[in-house]
C-alpha cells in the first residue's frame, strides 16, 4: 500500500485544477466541520487527514488591507476573511483600497496565464 501523499495530485494541484474549472473550493474537516485554507493534507492543530474539498462561497469581508504604490501604477494586497472562516491574501478588483469589513464576493481571474481568486465589492443590494 502506497502513503496516501503519492496516490494522487497533491492539495494544492487539486485546488488549482478545481480554478481551472472555474470553481472556488476549499477544504473542511469532516469530524469537526471547520473550513481549512490554502490547501493541505492534514487538518491544522489535529493533524486529521479527513479534509473533503467543498464549494466555497464566495463571500466575505475585508479583514485588512494596504496599499502599494510604484511609478508603474498602484494596487492594493488584502486580507479576506471568508464567510466560512478561513482568511485568504488577495486583491480587491476595482479599488485602490476600501474599509476593513467592507463585503467582498469572490471571482476567478487569469492572472500571469494562471487562474487566481480575487475579490470585488458587493454592493448594497448584494450585487457586484
Amino acid at each position: 500500500m502506497r502513503p496516501k501523499a503519492t496516490l494522487g495530485p497533491g492539495p494544492e494541484a487539486q485546488y488549482r485544477a478545481f480554478l481551472r474549472d472555474g470553481r472556488f473550493m476549499i477544504q473542511r474537516s469532516a469530524s469537526t466541520g471547520r473550513y481549512v485554507f490554502y490547501p493541505r493534507v492534514a487538518a491544522p492543530g489535529s493533524g486529521a487527514d479527513d479534509l473533503e474539498w467543498v464549494e466555497a462561497s464566495g463571500l466575505g469581508h475585508i479583514y485588512s488591507i494596504t496599499v502599494n504604490r510604484a511609478r508603474t501604477g498602484s494596487y492594493n494586497i488584502a486580507l479576506v476573511e471568508l464567510d466560512e472562516g478561513p482568511r485568504l491574501m488577495t486583491r480587491i478588483e476595482g479599488v485602490e483600497t476600501a474599509p476593513i469589513g467592507t463585503r467582498v464576493r469572490a471571482r476567478i481571474v487569469e492572472i500571469e496565464g494562471e487562474p487566481a481568486v480575487v475579490f470585488d465589492i458587493v454592493s448594497e443590494e448584494g450585487r457586484t
